[in-house]
């Protein structure tokens, strides 16, 4: 049972490889099999969320399961205060009610998180183990729910959406704080940097690299609401010309 066991040294994961490099092309091609088949989606909305629940709730649980098989599942490191954890229960949410008030969580903080996450993912287990195929489709759905209410149900981020995606991405950053001081955990990476190499070794030392995130999230979610907002300009002008 290698494929789902707990020893690093059997399916070792590197970052980049060519594993890691066509996993990333796949989440590519089908981001933009997204758009480009928005309409036919439209069709089967309702089959398409449920389909998407069921995948993020059952890997997650699946996720759980192996942990508690494998004698290693611990409040540490197992509750919902990673970044991408809490977008993808608040994706399950989103998929059962169509909130558009968590769309706009999600789509800033669920894209930034888990495209982070995809290119420098802090991963130990290589393909075709179980954590691997686990980590990059949760990961890659997160996106995928987010593009799929802006393609297909034709939402929008907004300012105030920005804003309070920021809001409630430092409330979170404050309970993980707590969190890791009750548990001795790391949740949001707040207690120190990740053993693998990711965009934080470039962010100074701690604590100050939490401020360099502040600054790095506010910063993703102005390029991730920029294009909406200029095609809205563009529209406005375009209506007053004529």
């Amino acid at each position: 049972m290698s494929l789902f066991g707990h020893s690093y040294d059997t399916y070792p994961f590197e970052i980049f490889s060519l594993y890691h490099l066509v996993t990333l092309a796949v989440f590519l091609l089908i981001s933009i099999l997204i758009y480009v088949y928005r309409t036919p989606l439209s069709k089967y909305e309702k089959t398409v969320r449920y389909t998407m629940f069921i995948l993020l709730f059952g890997l997650e649980a699946l996720y759980h399961i192996w942990l508690f098989k494998g004698g290693v599942w611990d409040l540490s490191f197992t509750l919902p205060l990673q970044l991408c954890s809490i977008s993808l229960l608040l994706c399950c949410v989103l998929l059962i009610t169509n909130s558009k008030v968590l769309f706009q969580i999600v789509y800033f903080l669920g894209i930034a998180g888990a495209l982070q996450a995809l290119v420098t993912p802090e991963l130990f287990l290589g393909f075709p183990h179980f954590r691997f195929i686990q980590f990059f489709l949760t990961h890659m759905l997160i996106i995928w729910v987010a593009l799929f209410y802006v393609f297909v149900h034709k939402y929008k981020p907004t300012w105030r959406g920005l804003l309070q995606a920021f809001l409630f991405l430092n409330v979170a950053a404050a309970v993980a704080y707590l969190a890791n001081k009750l548990t001795l955990g790391n949740y949001m990476f707040l207690a120190q940097k990740p053993t693998n190499a990711s965009l934080l070794d470039y962010l100074g030392p701690y604590p100050y690299y939490i401020l360099s995130l502040e600054a790095i999230a506010f910063t993703l979610f102005v390029m991730m609401f920029l294009p909406f907002w200029l095609r809205e300009r563009m529209k406005m002008r375009q209506e007053s010309y004529y």
